[in-house]
């Protein structure tokens, strides 16, 4: 039975509710004790009907948690929270009284208003984050369904006009998009890696099977440096024994560790495929035998739980898990006593290991855990000091061990690192295993961007279609340098050649703009958000049969709801007004230029500028440099055999009738 996304939304503030409380009462009771609920009492609203007790509020209403929260914020919640948890909270307090309301919500409102929850509940390791994450991925599918069965799209979201030098094949005639992406089929959550869904045997294919995952993997200098450390380690020849892995959010950290869980899954080396180089270069032919791998995820791991395994045993400590994943109950009664206790284990985590070596150990997430502990040995995980002796005790085990690799990723981005305690937590990491541990290389911006054509395309394989591509590609360079002064100077190099090449059908300019200004929005996930975005450009001018040469900036459609969406979400809400008035639109204003003179209409060449200036500066607003140069906007929008004069008139044309752009001469 079909229900409303006010029900969708409801539910899923109940598993707020119910994963909200347990973390709530603990932390208050850290610092208030037994007199916790006399401290929340002043920000809990009276019940004047029911007549309920603050403690039953607290349990029963969403709202008074979150006002806690908020309230307590300054004094309790930011030691462990950063301001992205907080910016949740307050949002969703908004949400509930919409909600209380009775207010609508539209599929994009609903949407936001799971994401936020299941953030939240993620940030402090609730269970719950679970079931709200599911609510969300069927709404999508609902959401694909609905615009699935539209025959037509509004005319301002048809593919813009294009007038390329003839003879040249157009991208889509040249490279297919894999099936998903064409069709629209793709969940943004097959976008995101995620090793304990993994773990867990859940999950879309090509994360969850081996195979599958190596097919779509582009091995980056960094990736095959860090399986050949493994193959190396764990076949006791040499090796690293510890690897921090460390990038900015989103820059690959999981990816790199479901590549080694999958290199010791247990398939045979001939069946992974891409791999050769890997082994080329530890010089080992085969994969060692029976290799034990423990996962760890610090926001799916609780620390003020007790979690009772299905033979029983119950673990409370970190170490006590990585005991009961390498040996079961054998392996726990080697810890038993110091994950009981919650102190250190000592040289029984060195024995461990040699006892089910070779093994690997992969620590996701660990800040987030570490995080929530508090300075007393109140929770069942113990101390926040005695967890970073546990840290220092890991790192030296591993190098003492036998045939053991650990390998532990460091948040370098504040979202991902939280609060005061968060903060405190990563020095203190960092200190505990930076005495043993070997850095790793995230993937290059070249890489990056082979790493996103891979995902999204099928690769070429005829002969015909390179042929093709190349004579695309020369177009663009000989068109760079013949007219130099239009583009920027880097365009005319040699090495430019190169890159249209390798990123080819996505023009570099369009992969520049998201990696260079994009990522450096809090929230915007490097690689993955740029896979996000990518698809939806890419299934909308599938769709539309779009003739472009390649894809470059001026060809993301801006009106259409998926890819606007996505240009919006990292940013204030004020900025979908401006795409709506002087980007594109029905009503925009190039929409209307174009219409209004055939030259420019031809070529949609007001809308491909202001395309192309979005992209290029809305995420850089409050930067030092804002905006674009005309050289880079031309870039953005021309291809070979159309004039660039075209587009400089359309500029001009624009900056003087539009309200939120401004022009400064040089």
């Amino acid at each position: 039975m079909a229900i409303s996304n006010r029900e969708r939304v409801g539910r899923a503030l109940e598993s707020l509710q119910q994963g909200l409380y347990p973390f709530v009462e603990r932390e208050m009771r850290s610092k208030y004790g037994d007199k916790w609920v006399v401290a929340a009492t002043p920000f809990v609203s009276e019940d004047r009907n029911l007549r309920r007790p603050v403690a039953q509020i607290l349990k029963q209403d969403v709202s008074e948690l979150l006002k806690v929260m908020w309230n307590q914020w300054r004094d309790l919640f930011k030691e462990t929270l950063g301001n992205a948890e907080k910016n949740l909270v307050g949002e969703l307090m908004v949400t509930r009284n919409a909600w209380a309301h009775n207010d609508a919500f539209s599929t994009d409102d609903t949407y936001r208003a799971l994401d936020s929850i299941t953030r939240l509940l993620t940030a402090i390791s609730a269970p719950e984050a679970d079931a709200v994450e599911k609510q969300k991925q069927e709404l999508l599918r609902i959401r694909f369904d609905e615009q699935a069965r539209r025959e037509t799209r509004k005319a301002a979201v048809t593919a813009i006009e294009t007038n390329p030098v003839g003879g040249l094949k157009p991208w889509r005639e040249i490279v297919t998009p894999h099936p998903d992406v064409a069709s629209g089929r793709y969940q943004q959550a097959e976008f995101a890696a995620d090793l304990w869904q993994v773990y867990l045997d859940k999950g879309s294919d090509e994360y969850r099977l081996p195979t599958e995952f190596f097919r779509r993997t582009y091995l980056t200098e960094g990736l095959k440096q860090l399986l050949s450390n493994a193959l190396l380690r764990l076949s006791g020849q040499s090796g690293d024994p510890v690897i921090e892995l460390q990038t900015n959010f989103g820059g690959g950290k999981t990816h790199a560790m479901l590549a080694l869980y999958h290199l010791f899954f247990g398939v045979s080396a001939s069946e992974l495929p891409g791999l050769e180089p890997v082994f080329a270069t530890a010089g080992v032919s085969e994969l060692p035998e029976n290799v034990k791998t423990v996962v760890l995820v610090g926001n799916k791991i609780s620390p003020g739980q007790l979690h009772q395994k299905k033979d029983g045993t119950v673990v409370r400590t970190l170490w006590g898990e990585i005991a009961w994943q390498l040996g079961g109950k054998e392996g726990y009664e080697m810890v038993r006593e110091a994950d009981e206790t919650a102190t250190n284990p000592g040289d029984n985590l060195k024995h461990l290991f040699n006892r089910y070596a070779p093994c690997v150990i992969l620590i996701d997430e660990w800040v987030s855990y570490a995080r929530q502990l508090h300075d007393g040995r109140d929770l069942p995980a113990g101390s926040f000091d005695t967890h970073f002796t546990f840290a220092q005790t890991i790192s030296e085990s591993a190098k003492n061990a036998d045939r053991t690799l650990l390998v532990v990723s460091i948040p370098a981005s504040d979202i991902e690192i939280g609060g005061d305690r968060g903060k405190e937590a990563l020095n203190r990491l960092k200190n505990a295993i930076g005495r043993v541990e070997s850095p790793w290389r995230p993937a290059s911006a070249e890489e990056s961007f082979e790493i996103v054509r891979r995902r999204l395309f099928q690769p070429l394989t005829d002969s015909n279609l390179f042929v093709a591509r190349d004579a695309v590609v020369r177009a663009f360079s000989e068109m760079y340098r013949t007219q130099s002064q239009e583009f920027p100077l880097e365009c005319r190099e040699a090495d430019y050649e190169r890159r249209l090449k390798e990123a080819y059908p996505i023009h570099p300019e369009l992969f520049d703009r998201l990696y260079s200004d994009w990522s450096t929005l809090d929230k915007f996930q490097r690689t993955r958000g740029v896979l996000r975005l990518m698809a939806k450009v890419i299934h909308f001018l599938w769709e539309q049969s779009d003739r472009s040469l390649m894809i470059l900036p001026a060809n993301v459609p801006m009106a259409d709801t998926q890819v606007q969406s996505e240009l919006t979400r990292y940013l204030e809400d004020s900025w979908v007004p401006v795409i709506e008035k002087d980007v594109d639109g029905t009503n925009s204003l190039p929409v209307a230029l174009d219409g209004q003179n055939p030259n420019l209409g031809r070529y949609s060449a007001c809308r491909r500028v202001t395309r192309t200036i979005y992209l290029g500066s809305a995420p850089t607003l409050r930067a030092a440099n804002r905006g674009l140069e005309d050289r880079r906007i031309k870039l953005g929008c021309v291809q070979p055999g159309e004039s660039a004069a075209t587009f400089g008139d359309a500029l001009r044309r624009l900056s003087d009738q539009a309200t939120y752009l401004y022009r400064t001469l040089a």
